[in-house]
Parts: structure tokens; sequence; C-alpha cells
């Protein structure tokens, strides 16, 4: 298994694995909850196996994930891990509402504390960016948390780039999460050039396109009731037939290069640059031992031409969430003049 190194994240400090490890599908949205005892299992192989970087969410859950993880990092763990969790969406009435007022922040960031059962943050995410609320009021109670001693640095997720650049403007960013893969690319036209030109570190979400490059369109067949990619456009009838053609290209280059489609799209991922660290999630240690994998997929300039062509332009059918869903295009908020305090 190749060895997983260790990278700095932006420029603040942080050190983290060279990849991560997603914990979502360990306790919510693709299917049930997972048994706890294969959880923590899992997750102590990771860490053995050097993948330090755990990435969570109090929306994930909800906060059972927080929960979960909080309990793998008994007896010593919690020192050999950079812990990552996020804040900024809740259900209120069985409907997702976006938070980011300063006292919801701190509200927040003491339950996932204590849920997680940590002193300190290492990596505290606003999950989703409020639109009532300007970035800088966000980011002020954010910078308060980090002169307290209760998170360590601050990360954005699914913000756009004069977002990023107005709270980077109030404490340095440490990270910027985002979905980014073979076919999902529209954050490389701005956001990623914007996180280089501030030394912010970027992390990547379902780097292998949330189970599509690492399985094909045969995974829709097996969803169950409560997995929420059913829903998503890129899995609908109608466009997962179109979109079946970018994994087939991606599995007979992956048979050239001797590795599975799910490591050449990964690998594809680790080759955007060493400021790059994608977190895939996963429930199997085999499939994180396969990840791992990844890291050892060296691919040429010309493998590089090849895979991005193939996902070119309007290469993938469908939305990467349904219609009217907060992400990075609708994540502008007011100015900071227009704030009054609640």
């Amino acid at each position: 298994m190749a060895a997983v190194g260790r990278m700095k994240l932006g420029s603040q400090g942080l050190q983290v694995s060279a990849q991560g490890l997603g914990c979502l599908g360990m306790s919510d949205f693709y299917g049930p909850p997972k048994p706890e005892e294969d959880m923590i299992a899992l997750i102590h192989h990771a860490i053995n196996s050097g993948v330090t970087f755990l990435d969570s969410s109090d929306f994930y859950g909800p906060k059972t994930n927080e929960i979960l993880l909080g309990r793998a990092l008994k007896y010593g763990m919690r020192e050999k891990v950079e812990l990552a969790t996020k804040f900024g969406i809740r259900l209120v009435d069985g409907k997702r509402e976006i938070h980011g007022d300063p006292a919801y922040v701190r509200e927040a960031c003491e339950g996932s504390l204590k849920r997680l059962d940590v002193d300190c943050i290492d990596l505290y995410y606003q999950h989703r960016i409020d639109t009532r609320v300007p970035i800088e009021v966000t980011m002020g109670e954010l910078k308060k948390l980090v002169e307290e001693g209760k998170i360590k640095y601050i990360g954005l997720s699914e913000a756009s780039a004069s977002t990023i650049r107005r709270a980077h403007a109030v404490h340095s960013i440490t990270a910027v999460q985002l979905e980014w893969s073979l076919w999902s690319r529209d954050v490389e036209e701005e956001i990623v050039p914007t996180c280089r030109e501030l030394g912010i570190g970027i992390v990547t979400y379902s780097p292998l396109g949330r189970g599509f490059l690492s399985y094909g369109p045969k995974m829709v067949e097996k969803f169950t009731k409560d997995d929420f990619r059913q829903y998503l456009p890129r899995f609908q009838t109608e466009n997962i037939e179109h979109n079946k053609c970018i994994f087939e290209r991606v599995s007979e280059i992956a048979a050239r290069k001797g590795c599975t489609p799910a490591q050449l799209a990964l690998a594809w991922v680790h080759h955007q640059g060493e400021d790059v660290c994608p977190i895939p999630g996963t429930t199997k240690i085999e499939n994180l031992n396969l990840n791992i994998g990844a890291l050892s997929v060296k691919l040429t300039p010309e493998d590089m031409a090849e895979l991005e062509a193939l996902a070119a332009g309007d290469a993938v059918k469908g939305g990467r969430y349904e219609t009217g869903s907060s992400t990075w295009k609708n994540s502008e908020t007011p100015s900071l003049t227009s704030w009054k305090p609640q």
C-alpha cells in the first residue's frame, strides 16, 4: 500500500495527511447509519495507515457523526489526527436553514466541542454561507473562537471567490472545501485561482463523484430509500445514460494504467497541485486501502490532458445539486455597512 505523506494546508501552519477521510457516509445521506463498531475500526485503520485528516460536520446525522468521531478518538487517538468539522446548516421543522450569525456560530462551536469531546477543533468550516449575514460578521465571531483557543484554523465551504476574499480580509482562511472531480470542474475558473493567490489550501469533497467514478451507472440500482443521491440531477435516468460515457472512458484509461477507475479519478485530483487535499469518503476498509493506492498512481501530462478532455465543457449532464440548493454560486452576502447587530 502506498505511503501517505504529509502536506501543508494553507499558509498558517496546518499540516495534514496528503489524503483525508470524509466521514459523512458513516452516519447519513448514503443509506442508513453504519454499525458504530465497524466505523470506529475503519477510523482507527485510517489513522494507523497515515490518513489522519478527518472531516465531519454537525449536520451529518445530524450531530451523530461528531459523536461517533468523539468515541473513535479516545485513548490517545485524538493526538494523532487533524480534526475538521463544520457548522452553518441546521434542520428546523424538517427544513434546512443556513445560519451564520455570531450567536449561532458560538452555539454551534460549543455543541461540536461537546459532541467530539475535545477542547479544540483543528479546522472549523462554515459549511454553507448565510446570505443574510455579512461574511465579515460571521468571520468576526470565528476569529474570537480562534483567540479563545476553541478552534485553531478557519475554513469555508462552497464559497464564491468574492466571499472568500472578504472573509480572508478579516482573518486568514486556511482552507476552502469544494467539490472538485473529473465530473465537477466549475471551481477551476475563479475559485481555485483565488485560493492560490491568497495562500489558501484546497480540500476537495466527493473527488470520486459521489461514487460514480468508482462504480459507474450500476450504482444507481443499489440506492436505498434513504440515499440522497437518488434525488441529484446527475443520477436521474435521462442523465445517467449520457454520463456513463465518462465512466467508460475512465475505466479504459485505468485499465491501461493498471489501476482501478476510482484510483485514476482520485489520482487526477492529487495531480492538481500540492495545495490540494482530497477527502474521499468510505465505509469499507478495503475501499480505504484502494483510495490510498491512488497516491502511487503516476499520471503524465498526456494522461492528464486525455482525462480533462473527456470531462470538458458540457460532457456531464445534470447539476451537482437540486435547483435552489446552497452552493458557491449563490453565496454572496450583504455589505458590512448593512448589518444591524441583533
